[in-house]
């Protein structure tokens, strides 16, 4: 009998993607190591704010729009029975160290086609999430079209690229319930144009000093006086940095919706990190169609039959 102790554990990895289950020194394969966080998302205010460990850093911050967080969206004896649930259905290995579950129609986004044939629409237990959609303003006349469930472990390495969703089927929100254990999404850009940083200071701020210190160690580009800000806050700098010298961690607590739309939609990709997953972790994300396959696109039809198909709440994973 062949000995096969080194072959690595089977795993849904392919091109460079890898997880721990494949990152073995038989694969050749290292560990990815992942820098700390430059800026994190304060929803209160809608900006992004310096986190390094310096009092500088702690100064600059710039507008973050396009990020909505509603804690506590579901119970946790709601949280408890739908992961019951999926638990119940296949979980098919994914890239990355993942496991998912797919509830939409199959897509071949670089061909652009679509085949409906397994498609039977969202899981029943998703009728109650999305009517509790309705309630929140951001939301409003949300159809999800296709439900995607994600199941992350520590112990895979579970991790998701940067990344920007689909837009020729998909539409402006992105909408992702966490379940299971807290995360963080991690937003970054591949533009090398200049992203405007702010920092507003006190009196007791040595601003020489300041404006000689990097950035959350990005280059800085230019630093400049703002008048108009100094009128209003005593003292005001502005510095630009180049957008893919940034990222922004934006945390997402245990049971809260995620909402990305507009800039941070189609700007900013997203990500998750293998050392934000410290145990299991399952998401649901929900997707809408684009303009082109709604009321009055071109392919209006063809996205009514998908949300008939969606909202009947019959899904199996395909």
């Amino acid at each position: 009998m062949a000995d096969d102790r080194s072959t690595p554990p089977a795993c849904g990895c392919k091109g460079i993607r890898s997880c721990l289950l494949c990152e073995s020194p038989a694969c050749g394969l290292a560990k990815g190591v992942h820098k700390p966080k430059s800026f994190v998302y304060i929803p209160e205010k809608g900006i992004a704010k310096g986190v390094e460990h310096t009092d500088a850093a702690d100064w600059w911050w710039f507008p973050f729009p396009g990020v909505t967080l509603i804690e506590e969206f579901v119970t946790e004896d709601e949280e408890r029975d739908m992961v019951h649930a999926m638990d119940q259905d296949e979980w098919r290995l994914s890239q990355s160290g993942r496991r998912k579950q797919d509830f939409g129609p199959k897509v071949n986004f670089k061909k652009q086609k679509i085949r409906v044939a397994n498609f039977t629409g969202l899981p029943s237990f998703s009728r109650l999430l999305w009517e509790r959609m309705k309630s929140h303003t951001v939301l409003n006349g949300f159809l999800p079209v296709e439900q995607c469930n994600l199941d992350y472990n520590s112990d895979r390495g579970s991790a998701i690229d940067p990344h920007l969703d689909d837009s020729w089927l998909w539409g402006e929100r992105l909408v992702s319930l966490n379940l299971l254990s807290d995360t963080v999404l991690t937003m970054t850009s591949s533009s090398t144009n200049n992203l405007r940083l702010r920092s507003t200071l006190n009196q007791h701020c040595e601003l020489n000093g300041l404006c000689t210190q990097n950035v959350n160690d990005s280059k800085v580009v230019g630093v400049q006086s703002d008048h108009q800000d100094s009128v209003a806050h005593g003292s005001s700098m502005t510095a630009f940095v180049p957008y893919n010298d940034v990222e922004v961690a934006i945390h997402v607590p245990r049971r809260s919706l995620v909402i990305l739309y507009g800039d941070a939609r189609y700007n900013w990709m997203h990500a998750i990190h293998r050392d934000h997953i410290k145990q299991r972790r399952v998401c649901s994300t929900f997707r809408e169609l684009s303009a082109e396959f709604s009321a009055g696109g071109k392919e209006e039809s063809q996205g009514q039959m998908l949300l008939d198909i969606a909202l009947g709440f019959q899904g199996k994973s395909v």
